[in-house]
Parts: C-alpha cells; structure tokens; sequence
C-alpha cells in the first residue's frame, strides 16, 4: 500500500485525534487545542459548501474541466514535484488552464504504468498547483464559509486593509509578503510538499474537497531531530534515506500521523514541522492565520531570524550607515515583516480591540466580575499582545520609533474602522450569546477619546503599548495577568 511504503522507515508514535466538529463548541476547541496548541480532524463543517458541489464531479474526482471553463485564465504558481529548489520545490507560472491540460493528459496514461511514488526519482515532472490566492481573485463566487473555530483570524483580517510590510524602496512586492493567506491547492495522485513549519509559525487549516492525504507531524519539542548539527538546515523529504552523519538526531524522531479523506479539516497548530502526501488526485483549501493565542510563535521567530540576518552581515557594521535598517530590510525580505512591521500590526489590532470593549462598556457595565463571554476574550486577546510588547522592550521597540500609531487619527482611518467593523462582526458570530450583541454599534469616537485622554494619544514604542493597554484595563476595573 502507497502510504505504507512511504511510513515504514519512520517511528509513529500515534494519529491525530478526529472530532465531529458539529459537536464541539468554540470555547472547547480553543481550551483544547489552541491553548494547548494540538492538531486535530474536524468533520462535519463542509456540507454547505459551494465547493463540494461545483468542483467534485460524480465520481468524487477533481471537476477539472469546471475549472478551465470558469477560472482558467487565472495565473498561478506551481510547484513541480520532482526539482528541489533550496528547501522547496521549484515553482513555474502558468495558467490555471495550462496546469489543468497538464493534468487531464497525466491522468489518460495508463494506470498500469504510472507510479506516482517512482515518480519522485524518474525525469517525468509531478506538478501541484499551490497557493492559489483564489478569495481575493473571485471574491463574488462565495466558495466556502470559514468555519468558527477558525474566523478570530487576524492576520487575514488586516491583510484585507493593509499591507505587513511596505518598502518605499523596492517597488517589487515580497513573494511572502502577500495580499492574503487564504488559498487553493491542487494536484494528482503523488504530489507532495517536503518537510517545513508553516509561514510566520502560524496556526493552519486544510479543507479537503477531494481526495485523500498523508499527514506525518512532529511535534515542537522535537525539533532539533530533523536538522543538522548546526541548527542551519532541515531534511527536505523524512522519507527520502535520510544522512545520518548529516541529520544524527533524525532517527529519534516519533512522528503523529493521519490520513485525511474528503470533506475533512485538519487543524496544524503552531511550529509543528509536517510533510503532506496526496494519496489520491486532490483538492484542499488552505489558510495560514494567527491571533493573540500564538503571537509568541510569531515574535519567537522574527527574533530568531533577525539574529540570522544579523549574524550573516555582521562584518559590515562597522562601515555601514545604518546597520540596524539593513538588518530590519534584510528580515522583512526573508520572513516577509520585520520588527516594525509585527508591531504595528499588534498596536492595530489592540487598538480594535479596545474600541471593542469601550463600545460594549457603553451599553453593559464590566467589571472584574463579568462573565460576558466577549469581554474574557477582548481581555485575553490584551493579556496575550502585553506579553509580547514586554518582550519587546529588550529590542530597539522600546525606544522612541517617531510614529507608529496615532489613536486619534486612527478612528478617521476608513481602513481602521473597517478593520474594527470585521472584528466586531466576527466576535458577534463567536460569542452570540452575548446581550450586547443584539445591535450592531460603530465605533464610538466619544467613549475612546476619553479614555485616552488619560494616556498616550500615539503609540510610538513597545512602552507605549504597554501603557496604553494597562490604563484602559484599569479603567474598567478588569485584570491585568499574564495568559
């Protein structure tokens, strides 16, 4: 069996837990397994999508044709199989079209002689079309509903009104650095992704429309078991004959498993390395996020590879004008943000936060003793981005950056605002039972203007932040811990 043979140099240590996710509620899914940062199998949550009727044909294959006829002038990457390129695949642009007229010919060859896992080692090219923005290029077509447990999704909600990171000096757009992080994947019987952690180690979602796929997981604490000695490089493919001398710790690897069949979703938490094989010909819908649970993961990593670029030019500090904006430019080219950058979005979207809970102060009285299932959250979401901005004060956030957000100006911002109206729409469908919710409400300049009348009207570092957060919180007699 295909996926057998690809396991049996591995150590499985077990499956991912599988729930019926129509009986699982949003408070359960975030104590048990966004907290606890734990992957997991939600069934149940696609019957009413669009997709599993317009793109799946009667046999339950991909409607290949569907897509030529509706999407097919659309460019995409796509990533070939069978050429490494770095630490992934190399990738050529096509249209949707020519990727579909690719496929439909693999699949008139006959079964008898194609082996997709010989594949792998043979001058024939696999190809899988990968992170199709498909959201932002038809928005009308209304494809899917993201389902609960995932819409507290910040980073998507601010990439709809701004970019993460914009550089007056290079007009070319970071290929990271992107529109969204919503997207299509697709591909036959054989394509793969090799071994990596997800984007700004953010939490993930896969949707299968079609098909089946491998999954193999290791979890954080381990590692240090898939790269070298020098903490540099990673394997590419565990199940490649992977170099002992190169790799020593590999072999102690215990992996977690699953095997994801149509109409399932997987949840991959935070820093957990994996590797995906599509067992049969595939559709899945993809979405990289985070929010206040896994900020840590995100700071964490912009440290890390700042003190990589860091290290790779420090031998020109001495001659160079501006050491530490070089530093910050060389970061935002390889993570796609920088310190900057992550900071200006924490201080948005604590900002939105905050109109939040003077906009429902205005209409409910809380306190330490309140129970309103918003509220905990707005909270909680403040204690999160706090512990991080304390992290923050050890780095150049701390001082006097000229800028970054003024409060006042912000509730003119068209941008803002509808950045706040999103969030807010979204807590109302997490937390319906909330009474505050019985009524849409805008953003209330008069409540806010005077709660910041008491602190700073601009925040310009990580002190700032900090300030402005425990004031507010204060004001309304609500805690202020460590989550």
């Amino acid at each position: 069996m295909y996926s057998e043979d690809l396991k049996k140099r591995l150590k499985i240590g077990g499956e991912i837990e599988r729930l019926n996710g129509k009986e699982l509620s949003y408070t359960e899914f975030v104590n048990r397994y966004l907290v606890n940062n734990r992957p997991v199998i939600l069934t149940g949550l696609m019957d009413d999508w669009r997709v599993t009727r317009d793109w799946v044909d009667e046999n339950g294959l991909p409607n290949l044709p569907f897509f030529s006829t509706h999407f097919g002038k659309s460019k995409v990457q796509v990533a070939d199989c069978h050429n490494r390129e770095y630490s992934d695949q190399r990738r050529v642009d096509m249209s949707v079209s020519e990727f579909i007229d690719f496929w439909v010919e693999l699949n008139r060859e006959d079964e008898m002689t194609r082996d997709h896992h010989s594949a792998d080692h043979c001058d024939k090219s696999v190809l899988y079309l990968k992170d199709w923005h498909f959201v932002k290029e038809y928005p009308d077509y209304e494809a899917y509903v993201t389902p609960l447990f995932f819409k507290d999704d910040w980073l998507n909600l601010f990439l709809d009104k701004y970019h993460m990171h914009f550089d007056a000096d290079y007009e070319e757009k970071n290929e990271i650095s992107c529109s969204d992080y919503r997207f299509v994947y697709m591909g036959p019987k054989g394509t793969w992704t090799p071994l990596h952690a997800d984007v700004f180690r953010s939490y993930s979602w896969s949707a299968n429309v079609c098909g089946t796929k491998l999954w193999l997981f290791l979890p954080p604490d381990q590692h240090p078991l898939v790269f070298d000695r020098y903490m540099k490089n990673s394997v590419y493919d565990i199940f490649e004959d992977v170099s002992e001398s190169k790799f020593p710790g590999f072999k102690k690897a215990v992996w977690l498993e699953c095997t994801q069949t149509k109409d399932e979703i997987i949840f991959v938490p935070s820093g957990w390395f994996h590797q995906v094989h599509n067992l049969e010909d595939t559709i899945s819908i993809n979405h990289n996020w985070f929010n206040a649970y896994n900020l840590d993961w995100v700071w964490n990593l912009l440290v890390g590879d700042y003190n990589v670029a860091k290290e790779l030019i420090e031998d020109i500090r001495d001659i160079c004008d501006d050491f530490e904006g070089l530093c910050q430019r060389n970061l935002a080219a390889n993570t796609g943000m920088n310190f900057h950058d992550f900071f200006t979005f924490i201080t948005r979207m604590s900002f939105a936060n905050l109109v939040q809970l003077s906009n429902i102060a205005q209409c409910s009285k809380i306190d330490s003793e309140t129970t309103c299932p918003c509220v905990q959250h707005i909270v909680l979401n403040l204690s999160y981005v706090r512990k991080v901005a304390l992290k923050m004060n050890s780095t150049i956030l701390a001082e006097d950056g000229g800028m970054l957000l003024d409060i006042r100006k912000s509730l003119e911002d068209p941008a803002f605002l509808e950045l706040y109206s999103a969030m807010s729409r979204t807590y109302k469908k997490l937390h319906e039972q909330c009474r505050h919710h019985s009524e849409d409400r805008k953003a209330s300049k008069t409540s806010i203007h005077d709660l910041i009348d008491m602190v700073v009207s601009r925040v310009s570092n990580s002190k700032d932040l900090i300030s402005l957060i425990d004031c507010i919180l204060r004001q309304y007699d609500l805690p202020i811990d460590d989550p």
